[in-house]
């Protein structure tokens, strides 16, 4: 049967949180060019209180895309070019040594440029092993230990990160429990020409976009909230959890891609990015509650970067999403003998 669910949001709660993604949407717009779906699932992932891996190649906006959403919703904003030199004070900051009118000496803590709203970790691929982990504790906890103190992060926090897929000698690929900190990893594809001719005329000529300051950051708070309020019967969480089992190659019920190709499926944080996302997608639809179109739309961005292909899938070409979509195809969205 149906579960029947009783649910505190107001419509007017969700017709507000629609109609401010609509606007930060329009002006994010007057900058970046189609990316209709990169911009929505960045969006999803802050709305969710999640953070956002975007890849693709150089020169696609990614980091344009960002800073212009720090200006519309009006968040602090700081930029680190990582590279192999980087440290992780340079990230998370560090004790210097400051002087007082007598002479004497004593440690200051210099806060790095983690402490912001958006953090953009600019081909966060390019940095060592060692200063890729230095935003684990950050991502996950909110905050950051350094120099024997542990110091909160001011809310909101996200970081979204950018890497590019082509150039692979001299970068270090993020280890699976960093990227699984990542509620959605974002492919940021080639524009269409017609996209293509539009972004030429705006960056070639003298158009000066100015995107205007939509909300801020304590209306994003409420609307984080408001995304943990909406309600997800049982049977729509059982597919959620059905889709990201059917990821792992050591059930029966997973298709044969994934049986053949896979790996590592994954891991309970894509069932949560799934339900989490699913709810933010269901109220831009003007809806209180979590269809099972909701979780399929973002299973893609939720679960390509939590599976691991095997030897003979990378050998074959084959890629995450491959795995994906056949589990979002060959998925019931029902169990046998359960009417929903």
């Amino acid at each position: 049967m149906t579960q029947n669910i009783e649910s505190d949001i107001k419509q007017q709660d969700v017709e507000k949180f629609k109609e401010d993604y609509e606007r930060i949407t329009k002006e994010v717009h007057k900058v970046i060019v189609g990316q209709e779906e990169v911009v929505k699932g960045t969006l999803i992932a802050i709305f969710a209180d999640g953070h956002a891996l975007l890849e693709g190649v150089p020169g696609l906006g990614k980091t344009l895309l960002i800073s212009t959403l720090s200006k519309v919703l009006d968040l602090t904003f700081r930029r680190i070019q990582f590279t192999p030199d980087l440290m992780p004070a340079d990230i998370v900051g560090t004790n210097i040594i400051m002087e007082r009118q007598d002479g004497s000496k004593y440690f200051e803590f210099q806060k790095g440029p983690v402490f912001t709203n958006i953090l953009l970790a600019d081909e966060i691929n390019r940095a060592t092993p060692k200063t890729q982990s230095a935003l684990l504790e950050a991502m996950q906890e909110r905050q950051i230990t350094a120099a024997g103190a542990t110091r909160k992060l001011e809310a909101p926090f996200f970081t979204l990160a950018t890497q590019n897929p082509l150039e692979m000698e001299g970068t270090y690929p993020l280890p699976e429990a960093q990227l699984d900190r990542f509620m959605f990893k974002i492919m940021v594809e080639f524009p269409p020409a017609d996209d293509l001719a539009e972004i030429l005329i705006r960056t070639t000529g003298t158009h000066e976009a100015d995107p205007q300051k939509v909300i801020d950051g304590p209306r994003i708070l409420e609307m984080k909230k408001l995304v943990r309020k909406v309600p997800i019967a049982t049977h729509v969480i059982k597919y959620a959890v059905r889709l990201a089992n059917a990821t792992h190659p050591e059930f029966e019920d997973s298709p044969s891609i994934v049986r053949k190709y896979g790996r590592y499926g994954s891991s309970p944080r894509g069932a949560q990015t799934m339900v989490l996302a699913a709810k933010v997608e269901a109220l831009l639809n003007g809806r209180y509650n979590v269809a099972f179109d909701d979780v399929r739309k973002v299973a893609l961005p939720g679960l390509r970067h939590r599976c691991i292909l095997n030897f003979e899938g990378e050998a074959e070409g084959i890629v995450t999403d491959d795995l994906i979509a056949a589990c979002i195809k060959d998925v019931p969205v029902k169990e046998a003998g359960v009417v929903v």
